[in-house]
């Protein structure tokens, strides 16, 4: 038991490091950034070529990484996102085909295999009572924890998560106050972007980097986003840790061959028992006809 409760935990978390960057993007533009998997991936493998043909450490690679990722995602809304910004399903279209585009341009490169990997930061372990627990894991819950206090303190107290919060609440109010709707969706997409980078150099050292991963990591955050409501952060991090106990608790009790079905059926029962999600903010019948 205390080994379910621990690795639920662990793996509710890691559910959150992908769903973080799709949930921010949409809650602040309104953007459902398809091209998630894909970026996740290919910033591993940027992490990878910084450290195998530059030479450089994992902890100089990291934050350079997610620079160059965030710098993507804001060249993606600059050159793909703006020229059909508003239109909902052209906007869906445009970033799933560039996500598809990056993981088959990586599949392409020969991107499978245990020739591609990301070391570890720290090697070894740790026991909590009668259960092993890798040092790399406990990063990654550490990080998480940090990670959510930073952003909160970021939303809430910088100029830029104000206008944040202004766009995301009513767009066309923070355009009449003089903030610049596009540029603050650029950065919205920068900034989920960088976050997902996070997030791949985080967690890839614990698996393969591989470009299938990334659809995966895609299917994953849209189940986690749309369970918890794809506007609400806490939403998010709420249906990260149902899908996340629930798939351990699959995985232990039935097999973990079924773990994929816990997000797939998550995604059908609240689409049809509350559309919005659990925290979403609810539509009635009349307005969504």
């Amino acid at each position: 038991m205390l080994s379910l409760l621990i690795y639920g935990l662990i793996h509710s978390v890691i559910l959150a490091f992908y769903a973080l960057g799709f949930s921010l993007v949409y809650g602040i533009s309104g953007v459902a950034n398809f091209a998630h998997g894909g970026l996740y991936i290919l910033s591993g493998y940027v992490a990878w070529c910084l450290m195998n043909y530059l030479g450089l450490p994992l902890l100089v690679s990291l934050p350079i990484t997610v620079a160059i990722t965030g710098i993507i995602g804001f060249l993606l809304y600059w050159g793909l996102l703006l020229r059909v910004r508003g239109i909902v399903l052209a906007e869906v279209v445009v970033t799933f085909a560039a996500g598809i585009a990056i993981l088959e341009f990586l599949s392409w490169l020969g991107l499978y295999g245990f020739y591609y990997n990301i070391p570890v930061f720290v090697r070894g372990g740790i026991e909590i009572g009668n259960v092993a627990v890798d040092y790399q894991r406990l990063i990654v819950l550490g990080t998480g924890v940090v990670l959510a206090i930073l952003l909160w303190l970021f939303v809430h107290h910088t100029r830029i998560g104000l206008a944040f919060r202004g766009i995301a609440q009513n767009e066309r109010t923070a355009l009449s106050l003089g903030i610049e709707t596009d540029w603050i969706g650029a950065l919205s997409v920068a900034f989920g972007s960088a976050l997902v980078a996070l997030a791949s150099v985080m967690i890839l050292p614990m698996g393969v980097l591989e470009a299938n991963v990334g659809y995966e990591v895609l299917i994953y955050a849209v189940a986690v986003c749309i369970l918890g409501g794809l506007e609400s952060i806490l939403g998010m991090a709420v249906a990260s840790f149902i899908i996340g106990y629930g798939q351990i608790f699959v995985a232990r009790y039935i097999g973990s061959d079924w773990m994929v079905i816990v997000p797939l059926a998550a995604i059908v029962l609240i689409l049809a028992v509350r559309p919005s999600g659990l925290l979403g903010k609810f539509k009635e019948i009349e307005e969504r006809v």
